[in-house]
């Protein structure tokens, strides 16, 4: 009983050992196939012609073992050892589930998965650190980047564009710890985030138009709200015209326009040379003749560049920050011109900041698990030493219901958007919008 549909019905600590067997077992035919295999065609080989090929390796390798497996059992393995050699092991059936949205591993122990927006133990293991160091090299290696004792950090992405960050000892003081951001093969629509209460009718269609009137928009959330998912949905309202440029340091926005350029960074190599950072491709992308500029999360000094394409022709580009409400985004923005070292007043970067975006978009992670749009703002110009804003449309939360979900209703302020006017002189409208005040029930 090597499996992990048998040990449910063992006591936990024979399940565990069971658990650990089984890897350990996997691992070592990995290892010995390896040494048998043309590793040159290993990659090219379709999987099913390569499932044939090994059978009676394995089958060999078993019966060296004296392990007795039952048909259905080695038919398992030989998927697991599959998934060693071609994919990435013990993670791919994570991968492979679609209720699965991030995968936390915690050392080579314990690997974690959030579903619906709770965390949970899944129940699969490595077989030790270094089994987990190699799975995180065959990860990030791919798109041309390394982790090792000198680099101990790294962010890279999965072919599906999928984020992942990896941070190893002696930083990571108990054993590596990964971090996989999933993205649906699918990028979420708006239509869909209205099924999910992620946002309302009214600021569905408020926000499409704002992204069509082409207005500079920043979207605000801490982490893990739903700011890169929000981004993608936005972007689905540009016209296929329009030539995009996206700027990110690990690729992962999902756009579907035919015309997108996409830039990533890329980290310093072994002789601290050849760093692109996102200050750099922002500079570069204006000389690609882009109509609007994405910038998957602006985080150093780069923002003020980002500003300056917002200021000078690149109308509806889209950036996003880690912040908890509209006016801490923009203070975190003010923050990050200053890191580029530039002689500016904290009011002649107010001003900057007040010209460029438009529109302020705030998401946030409640404790039920669920995102949720929780404000949409409008900068309006500036007052004295600050920054104007107005509010549009907010959510109200109301409590925790019984079964742990947070209750609310979507409101509108009553203020009337500016950008209303651009609507108008761009002939469009919003006919099944209105912008009175929602009535409150006390």
């Amino acid at each position: 009983m090597l499996w992990k549909n048998d040990v449910t019905f063992e006591p936990d600590g024979a399940a565990a050992a069971h658990i650990e067997d089984s890897i350990a077992l996997r691992v070592r035919i990995h290892q010995r196939l390896l040494d048998i295999l043309n590793l040159a065609l290993l990659e090219k080989t379709p999987r099913e012609n390569l499932r044939v090929e090994i059978r009676g390796p394995v089958a060999q390798i078993l019966a060296e073992e004296k392990r007795l497996l039952t048909p259905a059992q080695t038919d398992r393995l030989i998927e697991d050892v599959l998934d060693e050699l071609l994919g990435y092991g013990p993670l791919e059936p994570l991968l492979n589930d679609d209720t699965i949205s991030d995968i936390l591993i915690n050392t080579h122990t314990t690997v974690y998965v959030e579903k619906a927006g709770r965390l949970q133990e899944s129940g699969v293991k490595f077989h030790d650190t270094r089994h987990l160091v190699r799975i995180i090299n065959k990860i990030v290696s791919a798109v041309g980047r390394r982790v090792d004792e000198s680099q101990p950090m790294v962010d890279a992405r999965l072919p599906d564009g999928s984020r992942v960050n990896a941070i190893i000892p002696p930083l990571a003081v108990d054993g590596p710890l990964v971090s996989i951001r999933k993205f649906a093969a699918t990028p979420i629509h708006m239509a869909r985030l209205v099924e999910l209460g992620s946002v309302s009718p009214q600021m569905s269609e408020v926000l499409q138009a704002i992204v069509n009137a082409r207005r500079n928009v920043l979207i605000s959330g801490g982490t893990g709200s739903g700011k890169t998912t929000l981004l993608n949905a936005l972007s689905a309202f540009i016209d296929s015209a329009e030539r995009i440029v996206t700027i990110e340091d690990s690729a992962e926005l999902q756009l579907q326009q035919p015309h997108v350029g996409r830039l990533e960074t890329r980290p310093a190599n072994l002789e601290e040379k050849g760093e692109v950072t996102q200050r750099d491709l922002v500079r570069n992308s204006l000389r690609m003749r882009p109509d609007r500029i994405i910038v998957g999360e602006v985080r150093a000094g780069e923002a003020f560049d980002m500003l300056q394409a917002m200021n000078t022709g690149h109308d509806g580009s889209m950036t996003t920050v880690h912040a908890n409400s509209p006016r801490d985004a923009l203070s975190r923005i003010e923050q990050m011109i200053g890191m580029a070292g530039l002689e500016l007043s904290p009011r002649s970067i107010r001003q900057q900041i007040a010209s460029a975006i438009n529109v302020v978009v705030q998401v946030e992670r409640m404790e039920d698990g669920r995102r949720r749009v929780v404000s949409v703002s409008e900068i309006v110009g500036m007052e004295e030493e600050v920054i104007s804003m107005q509010e549009i449309f907010r959510f109200r939360r109301q409590g925790l219901g019984k079964d742990g979900v947070v209750q609310g209703q979507y409101e509108t302020t009553g203020v009337r958007p500016r950008f209303m006017d651009v609507l108008a002189a761009r002939g469009m409208s919003l006919p099944s919008v209105t912008f009175a005040p929602t009535p409150r029930a006390f």
